[in-house]
């Protein structure tokens, strides 16, 4: 392993002959010459002008091909309460971190020295955080896969139990079309009604839908707090035809699923036919956590992150806890 940044930051991707980096407040590239492991060419600003903020500051990133660059720009709270994380408070109405964050952003690829945001277009917005963001080739479309808000039992005790806090809201993947709204923060989606319903912020009570019909639907919903935090679209013939064409999701694992065991720390595939998926999600590779209860994430022993396929078709998964990366290959009869 060698270092050749110390920023942090989470957006990483390769595109013409670019490594483009994501860091909390800026997209930075660096040229990378055919050969070249590490890149040799000097930082060049992207993308800068992003709010510094204490939550959801990932900038993950991705391309279309086209000569765009998309960015995540999360939202720096849980659901726009007045009094952040306070029991019991209202939502802003309108929320003003519309403005400017809970959405992505479309820029220039190729362009140095853009500013946010006044040199980008907002692609799509009510999108709370995303750091699963992937274009799909094959379907010519963006997809994102959101965190949910947190913590509905603890500020809202008289409208929701502890185990309905526990799986609510759910994790949603979303089909991103320019000027779609997916309602954050005035409504989530509940995976076992198989409905968007107004938060409690905004006068919901776990049943209301209210305004929350204007908003665009998500594509597929997983159980809450698994915490998406990669999507990647497998286009190689290496894998059986059942596990090609489709979305794999890695799942970084929830901390607030007390007092139900926490879940998440897997990889999940979901088959696809044209822009949407065409059947349920597959557990692909799980027990990441090296338990089979967990009372707390502290307790996992790896917890996945990163998708990437190699040229021959495998999938690498990484890990944040212990900073290893596994490759996934197929071997069949014939190898």
């Amino acid at each position: 392993m060698e270092y050749f940044s110390t920023a942090a930051g989470s957006g990483l991707r390769l595109h013409n002959g670019y490594l483009y980096f994501g860091t909390h407040t800026a997209v930075w590239r660096y040229r990378r010459r055919s050969g070249e492991l590490v890149p040799s060419g000097e930082k060049e600003i992207v993308v800068s002008g992003f709010a510094e903020q204490a939550t959801h500051d990932a900038k993950s990133i991705t391309f279309d091909g086209k000569g765009h660059l998309y960015v995540n720009v999360g939202a720096p709270s849980n659901a726009c309460m007045e009094e952040t994380r306070t029991k019991g408070s209202p939502g802003q109405d309108p929320c003003p971190q519309l403005k400017t964050r809970a959405g992505i952003w479309r820029f220039e690829a190729d362009a140095l020295q853009q500013v946010h945001p006044e040199d980008g277009t907002r692609y799509a917005t009510g999108i709370r955080n995303v750091n699963a963001l992937r274009w799909h080739d094959g379907a010519s479309n963006l997809y994102a896969v959101q965190h949910g808000r947190d913590q509905l039992h603890t500020f809202f005790p008289e409208l929701y139990t502890q185990k309905e806090s526990a799986q609510l809201p759910a994790e949603e993947v979303f089909k991103v079309d320019q000027g779609d709204n997916f309602g954050w923060p005035y409504c989530y989606y509940d995976w076992m009604q198989d409905e968007k319903v107004l938060m409690p912020e905004y006068g919901g009570d776990g049943q209301m839908v209210g305004r929350c019909d204007q908003f665009e639907e998500p594509v597929q919903a997983f159980p809450g707090h698994w915490a998406p935090n990669d999507v990647l679209f497998y286009t190689g013939t290496r894998f059986p035809e059942q596990y090609r064409g489709g979305a794999y999701i890695a799942w970084h694992g929830s901390w607030n699923r007390a007092p139900l065991p926490q879940q998440g720390y897997k990889v999940t595939y979901s088959p696809f036919d044209g822009a949407r998926p065409a059947g349920d999600y597959k557990v692909f590779a799980g027990d990441f956590a090296g338990a089979d209860t967990l009372a707390g994430p502290g307790e996992a022993e790896y917890r996945p992150t990163g998708l990437a396929v190699g040229p021959e078709g495998s999938l690498y998964v990484s890990d944040d806890t212990q900073g290893r990366i596994w490759r996934i290959a197929y071997v069949g009869a014939n190898d």
